[in-house]
């Protein structure tokens, strides 16, 4: 068993008499890749949002390093999440009258740890490495989608988050630019930060140490696949579908 970066117990989320999670409990080890899948309506969105401190649950506890976060004010969580947390969506949700790389670096405006100039410089070595420094000044109609996401990414990583979310990180792009993303995601989690997202694309979740199900917002099963390797791909995406079969997905 690794060292717990996030551990769940009990975790039960309702609006009005609507129950979309039911005595969740599970957990992500430190480093650790972990995909959460399920149909429409199962509760993944809801959930990665109540672990990630974006919304409170109705009931349960939720531990991020040990710390028992729903304890934490409003401001509290707040800058838990700017200091530890990165998240990427669907939609990238940037600021429209700012540039690709003013959206970058507000994060890190925000927490005011660093002087402008080191976070700008930090910035544009990302963007280099990421391969969207040539759209740094450009507006965010002016790119693609795949570039729009890589610099999702790289706003998501600007403070160095110990976690980074990702709410159907690659849903709104086409393959090719999927698996870009996914390579890069790969590294990030290579290179020690914990991930956790929820995907309906079984060739992305494959990419995870560890898939988690959810079926009427509770866990059904999970699936464990270890360490990703291109030269396992494959097999890996083939032992996937076959659980999917099983979990009738």
């Amino acid at each position: 068993m690794g060292q717990r970066k996030l551990e769940v117990k009990c975790l039960c989320k309702s609006f009005g008499d609507n129950t979309v999670l039911q005595k969740i409990d599970f957990y992500v080890d430190v480093s650790e890749f972990v995909a959460v899948m399920g149909q429409s309506g199962c509760g993944k969105s809801t959930l990665l949002y109540c672990v990630s401190g974006m919304d409170r649950p109705t009931a349960g506890e939720i531990y991020f390093d040990g710390r028992e976060m729903l304890s934490l004010s409003d401001k509290e969580m707040e800058k838990l999440r700017l200091q530890h947390m990165g998240f990427i969506f669907q939609k990238a949700n940037f600021l429209k009258n700012l540039s690709i790389a003013d959206n970058i670096v507000f994060p890190a405006f925000q927490l005011g740890r660093r002087n402008r100039f080191e976070i700008r410089r930090e910035a544009e070595q990302m963007m280099k490495r990421l391969g969207i420094l040539s759209v740094a000044n450009h507006d965010i109609r002016q790119v693609s989608g795949g570039q729009l996401q890589r610099a999702a990414i790289c706003r998501a990583m600007i403070n160095h988050p110990d976690i980074l979310f990702g709410d159907e990180p690659t849903g709104a792009l086409n393959s090719s630019a999927t698996q870009e993303v996914m390579d890069i995601i790969g590294k990030i989690n290579r290179d020690r930060t914990t991930v956790l997202f929820v995907t309906h694309d079984a060739k992305v979740a494959a990419r995870a140490d560890r898939i988690i199900y959810l079926e009427d917002g509770r866990v059904k099963d999970e699936l464990r696949l270890g360490k990703y390797k291109d030269s396992e791909r494959l097999e890996r995406e083939h032992k996937m579908q076959k659980w999917l079969g099983d979990m009738k997905f």
